[in-house]
């Protein structure tokens, strides 16, 4: 036990100098003078920071959601992959060509252009396991105290790809980030891969639009982290959002089922699930076009919430309600909607719910009328 003493003992190991020396390749990236490295975590700790007039405030849920990830690295030693972080030095630093180091003065940082986030997860993760570990030396508590060091240890010499602009300016800085989070991303084979490592939405979107015959008419942009290219007619992140309304009844910010943990029998059903529901659409709704009110996010989000309503009201998601609700569509005036400029003036949620509502009315109204028994999904 005499091995374990104090947090400071695991930083020790990391080399002391009057300067923080970042080992990296020097280029050029979109014309300014940039340096790649990978750092480990407990290097990052000391030199990153954030300049709120650049980054936007941290939203919890989404901070929440990198610490379960990190922790499955953590907690279940399952590898887990982060995009590279992007800094900003603002002049600061020498770079010595000849050992191919960037050198800065300890009072110098690095400030975050994009993966606040990330290095967050990462930071909060460490407080947390810093404070067990001062409550398990108090307790001596030394099982505890070995398990958290052990972890501390993995989280500190976890590498990070980094890539640092050497002398934009906080202007700069500014377009970078808003370029990097509005833009769609195209994701190289390997993080298509990754994506299975991924939340159980994730998981079944992925597979239900590689699998599901109905995917092939729809056509699903799966390269695009954001956004999607203009030969598709759903985003990736469209048609988690459509999975979400569809089996939780919920937005994907407020999604609870959407964990890294679950049984394959779980997936494999709402994949099934998901493919009459999608079948069902193109059964009754005009053909796929871009043009097509009814085919746009915020309608196909506002169907999937109301067929949600529907299928679970006997207290579990029932594939014969849904079937029954989906005959209603083909009655549906979807022009009447939105009045004037409303679908493209209101805020997306708002249009969501104003179209939400109209299916739902109109079900309510008219569905005793309009769908009989005899009637088959085909």
């Amino acid at each position: 036990m005499d091995a374990i003493s104090s947090l400071s003992e695991l930083l020790a190991e990391q080399k002391h100098s009057s300067f923080v020396e970042i080992p990296g390749v020097m280029g050029q990236t979109f014309g300014q003078s940039t340096i790649a490295a990978t750092l480990p975590m407990s290097k990052l700790f000391s030199i990153y920071e954030v300049d709120m007039e650049v980054q936007r405030a941290i939203i919890p849920r989404n901070l929440s959601k990198l610490i379960d990830y990190v922790n499955l690295y953590l907690e279940n030693r399952q590898p887990i992959y982060f995009p590279g972080i992007i800094f900003s030095a603002r002049g600061a630093g020498h770079y010595d060509a000849e050992h191919q180091l960037l050198r800065l003065q300890p009072i110098e940082k690095l400030y975050v252009v994009d993966g606040q986030h990330r290095l967050a997860a990462f930071q909060r993760i460490m407080e947390t396991l810093q404070s067990q570990m001062a409550r398990a030396k108090d307790r001596r508590e030394y099982e505890k105290m070995e398990d958290i060091t052990e972890k501390l240890r993995r989280l500190y010499a976890f590498p990070i790809s980094t890539m640092t602009y050497l002398d934009i300016n906080a202007r700069q800085e500014r377009q970078l980030f808003s370029d990097i989070n509005k833009l769609p991303r195209k994701l190289g084979g390997n993080l298509a891969v990754l994506r299975d490592q991924r939340r159980f939405y994730h998981v079944a979107a992925t597979e239900l639009a590689s699998k599901a015959p109905a995917m092939q008419t729809l056509t699903v942009d799966m390269f695009s982290e954001r956004g999607k290219s203009p030969e598709y007619l759903f985003s990736y992140h469209l048609l988690i959002e459509i999975l979400v309304a569809l089996f939780e009844g919920r937005m994907k910010s407020a999604a609870r089922n959407n964990g890294y943990q679950y049984e394959d029998k779980d997936l494999q059903e709402q994949i099934f699930l998901a493919s009459t529901y999608f079948n069902g659409l193109l059964n009754y709704l005009p053909t796929p076009a871009k043009g097509e009110l009814v085919w746009s996010e915020n309608i196909q989000i506002a169907l999937a919430l109301f067929i949600h309503e529907e299928s679970t009201k006997t207290g579990r998601f029932n594939r014969y309600a849904l079937e029954h609700a989906l005959k209603i569509i083909p009655h549906m005036n979807w022009n009447s909607i939105y009045v004037g400029d409303e679908k493209d003036r209101l805020p997306r949620r708002t249009r969501i719910m104003k179209a939400y509502q109209h299916i739902k009315n109109f079900y309510q109204e008219k569905n005793m009328f309009l769908i009989s028994d005899k009637e088959d999904v085909g």
